[in-house]
């Protein structure tokens, strides 16, 4: 192929810019038109966010601003748009890296964002049905008398607060669960090796609590939900590693033997010349 061959197969910059400016414009136009959806069921969708908080025994929340109420159901509406649109801005965005990937490139990456929203959606289940009414009922137990005081505490939480705080919760855990993803596909890149993430076991249990420490309320319940997974998600990650590479040695030395098959069957059949003297 000649220098110019090589010029006209590649695409120019700006087709490139071009193209990836309209997996913008519908990544965008998916988020608005999702966003305008949930907007439209923000109450429902808060209603849905607020049961922990209920089955807690909290049965009111205020709010201390008169505009903190509306501004409620617009963030409501947005984390509900970004969740409801992500397939399609993935898609967009698959189509858009995809080509310039080789087949075995792709074919390693696809299962991995396949696996994505599942194992996101898989972790904000984790935090919705056990982590938040733990952590609820630890921090609601607060209330009550103080010490024979006679006087006492009582939680009104405002829609504002504890919607930072159960978002804060979901997007924690989900991207918690995306551990084995990330740590999969850095192996399949050859960054680590299962012999080095069992050497990195010890600082990653250390990295796991600074992680619940920066990502979940200042309460040791709560650091302990997020620690815990995460350290169970590297185990988990190591023995995936440990399985994977089991059957790629399993493929290859399948492969190598079909090999040294198929060169003895070509001897085999290769045909043996008479000497002429005899």
């Amino acid at each position: 192929m000649s220098g110019n061959d090589i010029d006209d197969s590649k695409a120019p910059l700006i087709d490139h810019l071009i193209e990836l400016r309209g997996r913008l414009l519908w990544s965008v136009g998916a988020i608005m038109l999702c966003f305008f959806i949930c907007f439209a069921f923000a109450r429902e969708l808060f209603n849905i966010l607020v049961q922990p908080l209920a089955a807690a025994g909290q049965d009111r929340v205020i709010f201390t601003q008169v505009f903190e109420a509306f501004f409620v159901q617009i963030r409501v509406a947005f984390f509900g748009a970004l969740m409801l649109s992500f397939p399609i801005v993935a898609t967009q965005m698959w189509r858009f890296v995809a080509p310039g990937l080789y087949r075995q490139e792709r074919n390693a990456l696809l299962p991995f964002l396949a696996a994505t929203p599942f194992l996101f959606t898989a972790g904000a289940s984790f935090a919705y049905f056990v982590a938040i009414p733990i952590a609820l009922k630890f921090l609601l137990g607060f209330q009550g008398e103080l010490g024979g005081s006679g006087i006492t505490q009582e939680a009104l939480p405002s829609v504002g607060a504890y919607l930072s705080f159960i978002m804060q919760f979901l997007f924690a855990f989900g991207l918690a669960f995306l551990l084995p993803v990330l740590v999969m596909l850095l192996n399949r890149a050859g960054l680590v090796t299962r012999d080095q993430l069992k050497g990195f076991r010890r600082y990653f249990i250390v990295a796991a609590f600074v992680i619940a420490a920066i990502f979940t309320p200042p309460d040791v319940i709560s650091q302990l939900l997020l620690a815990v997974p995460l350290v169970l998600l590297y185990e988990l990650s190591i023995a995936a590693i440990w399985f994977t590479d089991r059957r790629r040695q399993a493929r290859e030395a399948a492969a190598q033997s079909g090999t040294v098959a198929q060169s003895g069957a070509d001897a085999a059949e290769r045909p043996t010349h008479s000497n002429p003297a005899e």
